[in-house]
């Protein structure tokens, strides 16, 4: 685990070095006002533009983005979940909930994200981890296999608290990994929805706040956030062309507006070019014993920019295939034969 860790690690910070060298290029890059901002492609990692991307900062609510990676990768999204007092009347945004009430884990990752419920952070934290605190280790753990290193969280919902904190360029990378799973990619992008609401004649009818659904074209995610001590701060993913960019802006009054703007730089200056399809044939090797053909099971794609020359080199010795962006290596994997 050490050792894979590690590697993450280092692709990590390669597609930072590759991603900073090139920030200078977007057009609104003197515009940011933003404390800090990434854009990370999100197949590849590929941050495409960072401003103060290491810094520790607090993120409000965006900290719902792990908290619903962490409970997709522990719990069944058709679990009902009995509320516990322990999540009714939480401080800041909320739907409201009831103790005793009886919701499905998808209705309360609903109202986490498209309400940006603090209750409903609370009672899946609980469901999930059995008090807050351990759920926190567990949102912990997802980071760290994930390859952060500028992240710790301390609740479920963002709300201001001591050694709470991220950086923009971790944040990426995080939404990137959760949108690789298709319920939070199909949460996310929902503008509105309903859940129910036991013991009364309506349903609880949830509105996204992420204006981005509605005015930005290809937009399909992410999350809000905001507290007094984080200033506002947005999640945003848009996809155009096959490439999707996720764009986080953290302590910025113009949120939705910045975030257009650095979308619209990504997809006006990289394209999604594929450099090895899926069980690509690398090479034959020819025996006494028939052909052996060696193939690459693994797709890779990569965001490319107008100069930048993406190739790839066969290496029958050590059996594997390699990728470079102009001359330096970004990507390699093992070739099977069969």
């Amino acid at each position: 685990m050490k050792k894979r860790l590690f590697y993450v690690a280092i692709v990590a910070a390669m597609c930072i070095c590759l991603g900073l060298a090139t920030m200078v290029n977007f057009a609104h890059a003197q515009t940011v006002s933003a404390q800090a901002a990434v854009v990370m492609e999100r197949t590849s990692h590929r941050i495409l533009f960072g401003k103060n991307a290491d810094m520790h900062l607090p993120m409000a609510s965006t900290t719902k983005i792990v908290t619903a990676l962490t409970v997709l990768n522990h719990a069944n999204i058709d679990q009902v979940v009995c509320i516990p007092s322990q999540a009714v009347g939480v401080e800041g945004s909320s739907v409201y909930l009831r103790e005793g009430e009886h919701l499905t884990v998808k209705e309360l990752l609903l109202g986490l994200m498209l309400r940006s419920g603090n209750d409903c952070a609370v009672a899946l934290a609980l469901h999930v981890g059995g008090s807050v605190e351990a759920f926190a280790e567990m949102m912990n753990q997802t980071a760290r296999k994930a390859g952060c290193t500028d992240t710790n969280f301390v609740n479920p919902h963002g709300l201001p608290a001591e050694n709470h904190y991220t950086s923009a360029a971790d944040l990426a990378l995080l939404t990137c990994v959760a949108l690789d799973n298709p319920v939070f990619r199909e949460i996310v992008s929902t503008k509105t929805a309903k859940i129910s609401n036991e013991g009364v004649q309506y349903d609880r009818i949830l509105v996204n706040k992420n204006k981005l659904l509605n005015t930005y074209l290809g937009a399909d995610g992410v999350k809000t956030g905001y507290t007094k001590a984080a200033g506002r701060c947005f999640v945003g993913s848009a996809t155009r062309q096959g490439m999707q960019v996720v764009v986080v802006v953290l302590n910025c009054g113009p949120m939705f507006e910045e975030t257009a703007q650095l979308l619209d730089d990504a997809f006006a200056r990289y394209r999604l070019q594929t450099a090895v399809p899926q069980n690509k044939v690398c090479a034959v090797v020819h025996g006494k014993g028939g052909d052996v053909y060696c193939y690459c099971p693994q797709r890779f794609a990569y965001p490319v920019a107008e100069g930048e020359r993406l190739h790839c080199e066969t290496d029958l010795q050590q059996m594997c295939i390699r990728v470079f962006l102009n001359d330096r290596q970004i990507w390699s994997c093992p070739l099977r034969q069969q």
